[in-house]
């Protein structure tokens, strides 16, 4: 395979039309690793939003069972996006989303907000740390993957292109980014977590290196404390050349899932995307009742 088969197969796409194919490529092939470190980090920015840390932080999810959580989520979001939105197991994933939704009060603008952070975040990552700029066709699949999976959440008043997308994550950000000690809670517990991926030895600093990739505004809102010049360097530095070297290497030939590494430990012997995640103790009825709030059809 020559380093430009991928994008010589997107370029026979319509981004319009067959953005789930073309979106596949891009998370699984040209852009792995960047996609799901991407991704981990939209999801930790959520959490400095007072109504969104908060919740998570009330739940006990995502303090007292946040590797599983977090295995959850890289579940059912790997398999909507490699199986399909339209097959069985990605309408069972979307199903599972809504379901575990459904059981609270989360206001509209907080589900388009974590939406807009699915967007923009994996687009700003890899035009800094990406071995190639993204194609033209690469972005616009990107917002129409979102804005189909945004239809099947419910998601009111979504953005029509990429620009409303970030501007509407920046714009919430500004308005609602505030320190609560119940966000940082559950921020640090993520971070807990994100260490034990790596030896034991360097945990302590890639804790460091982990916050010295925060934007500013993200970083302060935590209360974390600033990163001296030569650990931002280090980190941002390390990336970009990760970036350069990855452009000498061979195009990946198999898809990359990171429900596949040891990131996820949660699930030895397997599981149904049907039994992931978190259930009501109420009743079936009123169970029922919630989770049919957005559910996918």
């Amino acid at each position: 395979m020559r380093r430009r088969h991928w994008q010589q197969q997107i370029a026979r796409l319509d981004p319009d039309s067959e953005y789930e194919q073309i979106a596949r490529i891009t998370a699984m092939h040209e852009f792995a690793w960047d996609s799901q470190q991407a991704l981990s980090f939209a999801l930790f920015r959520t959490y400095a939003v007072p109504t969104i840390g908060r919740l998570l932080h009330d739940t006990g999810e995502f303090t007292g069972a946040v590797q599983k959580r977090h295995d959850d989520t890289v579940i059912i979001l790997e398999t909507i996006a490699a199986e399909g939105m339209e097959s069985p197991q990605g309408r069972a994933g979307v199903r599972r989303m809504n379901q575990m939704h459904g059981r609270y009060d989360i206001s509209n603008d907080d589900m388009r907000y974590v939406l807009a952070t699915f967007v923009v975040t994996p687009v700003r990552w890899i035009e800094r740390y990406g071995w190639r700029p993204l194609l033209d066709a690469e972005r616009i699949a990107g917002v129409r993957y979102y804005q189909r999976l945004g239809a099947l959440m419910g998601i009111a008043d979504v953005p029509a292109d990429y620009q409303g997308f970030s501007d509407l994550m920046d714009a919430y950000e500004r308005e609602t980014y505030v320190f609560d000690p119940k966000a940082r809670a559950v921020a640090d517990s993520t971070l807990d977590l994100f260490v034990t991926f790596y030896p034991r030895p360097l945990r302590r600093a890639m804790r460091r290196f982990a916050i010295a990739l925060l934007d500013d505004h993200l970083r302060e809102t935590f209360g974390y404390p600033r990163p001296s010049r030569a650990m931002s360097a280090l980190a941002h530095g390390s990336l970009v050349a990760r970036g350069r070297l990855v452009r000498l290497l061979p195009p990946r030939r198999r898809p990359s899932r990171l429900s596949d590494t040891h990131r996820v430990r949660s699930y030895p012997g397997g599981f149904l995307v049907e039994h992931l995640g978190t259930f009501p103790d109420e009743p079936a009825e009123q169970a029922a009742q919630a989770a049919g709030k957005g559910i996918a059809r």
